[in-house]
């Protein structure tokens, strides 16, 4: 990992379980982050928001793949009553990124979506740029933009905003409301017969959107094992070295 993220991310204790552990085959890199430190996480993530000036009735565009990056995004954003819409592949049933509301108020993008989207990517009023495993990264980052991980340290140990949810408060900005999103999770989480306890093993290029890959898991109380750039012949053995007891 790199300084930043050593400064983010401590070690994970054997009597503290990772909440959620991120592997990226392509890069053979490995990030375990228990609940308290992916709370705190968030929890920086909702300040470095709050200092932006976003707050309930904000929209933020989300263009990032599944990655422990953006679950701390997504959470802290959540936390700070923000709407999120997502741009992903077509998955029927569920919200995707709407342009007819453009501008956002924020923007979350990768390196990797900045390349093949530049012309697509929403006009927003602040661009947060993530590392997210891509292989071809410009040398400079783009006027106009913010690294995410240099940009949340600094909100490292802030104390949280005071924000009060309601059920019926949007969580997407196509009117998708935070008790709906819920909902959504807990019947997936059902659908896969998840229970407390769970360990998690998951594909993301196959399960992109974010109420699989994390809103279900943690409503039911499991644990994850998220997995990019799934190289399946290691399959079986980190399903034993990680102790995981359901594959989706």
């Amino acid at each position: 990992m790199s300084g930043v993220e050593d400064s983010l991310v401590s070690p994970v204790s054997p009597a503290d379980p990772p909440l959620l552990t991120f592997y990226d085959d392509a890069s053979g890199s490995r990030v375990a982050l228990t609940a308290p430190e992916l709370g705190r996480l968030a929890s920086s993530v909702t300040s470095l928001l709050s200092s932006c000036g976003l707050g309930l009735g904000s929209r933020v565009a989300v263009l990032l793949p599944p990655h422990w990056q953006t679950a701390a995004a997504l959470l802290g954003a959540w936390s700070a009553g923000v709407a999120v819409s997502f741009r992903l592949s077509a998955t029927a049933g569920l919200p995707a990124l709407d342009s007819a509301v453009e501008p956002f108020d924020a923007v979350f993008v990768s390196r990797g979506a900045l390349d093949d989207w530049l012309v697509d990517v929403p006009a927003a009023t602040h661009r947060l740029l993530f590392d997210v495993g891509d292989e071809k990264r410009p040398v400079a980052t783009p006027s106009g933009y913010r690294e995410f991980l240099p940009s949340v340290a600094m909100h490292a140990g802030d104390p949280d905003p005071m924000v009060f949810l309601r059920a019926t408060d949007p969580a997407s900005a196509d009117g998708t409301t935070y008790a709906q999103w819920g909902s959504i999770a807990v019947e997936i989480a059902r659908q896969a017969s998840l229970c407390r306890g769970d360990r998690l093993l998951i594909d993301g290029a196959a399960h992109e959107h974010p109420v699989k890959w994390l809103l279900a898991p943690l409503s039911a109380g499991a644990s994850v094992v998220l997995c990019a750039n799934l190289d399946r012949s290691r399959l079986e053995s980190r399903v034993a070295a990680e102790r995981v007891t359901r594959v989706l």
